[in-house]
């Protein structure tokens, strides 16, 4: 077992909070150790009232002797209307920017971890879904596939949730309470897809 023993910390917003799916990844990977980073209500990117706990500055608290990190975000910055911003840009006031310093940060710190990128799960909520473009004009599914982009140029893997985790309008009643947070046995189908994934990485 390649994490038996290892540390893993967890960088997202309120599904990760949660702290649904880590235990369950614990118990099947063996980690000794898992910390949760995850803050509700918060997006990728900096700026705004959320700014304290956007996931670009929740990389100062990032513990440097990590074994593994994981990056779950991007439906917030959907549903805030924050900028998706350009393919090479470093402005954390936009996601990929924001994201883009996250990586940075996260591997200058500790160029030895596994670092993992993984995509927005598909929502329906509160009149957000997969079809409505947000303020910005973006859809979620373009938030998504900037983090396939930048795990592409950074050589990260992704565990593309939005893609293949079988989370879709039909059957996010099953999975989430409200059509977008995970319940059990939508933090269960998240770890299933985690297991696997970060064993083959």
């Amino acid at each position: 077992m390649k994490w038996q023993g290892k540390r893993w910390g967890t960088l997202g917003d309120s599904i990760t909070a949660a702290n649904g799916y880590q235990p369950i990844v614990q118990a099947a990977l063996g980690f000794s150790e898992v910390l949760n980073y995850g803050r509700s209500g918060c997006p990728m990117t900096a700026g705004g009232a959320t700014d304290e706990g956007a996931t670009v500055n929740m990389a100062a608290a990032v513990d440097a002797g990590l074994d593994c990190v994981t990056i779950f975000a991007g439906t917030n910055d959907y549903r805030l209307d924050k900028p998706l911003g350009s393919r090479d840009g470093h402005d954390p006031s936009t996601f990929v920017g924001a994201y883009r310093t996250l990586i940075e940060s996260v591997l200058t710190a500790n160029p030895g971890c596994r670092l993992s990128l993984w995509t927005p799960l598909q929502r329906d909520k509160d009149g957000y879904d997969i079809e409505r473009p947000n303020a910005q004009g973006h859809r979620l599914g373009d938030y998504a596939e900037a983090v396939s982009a930048l795990g592409r140029e950074y050589a990260l893997p992704v565990l593309d949730l939005y893609a293949e985790s079988g989370l879709n309008r039909l059957t996010l009643p099953l999975f989430t309470d409200d059509g977008l947070h995970p319940n059990a046995r939508g933090h269960a189908r998240i770890a299933a897809m985690a297991i696997p994934f970060l064993e083959r990485i």
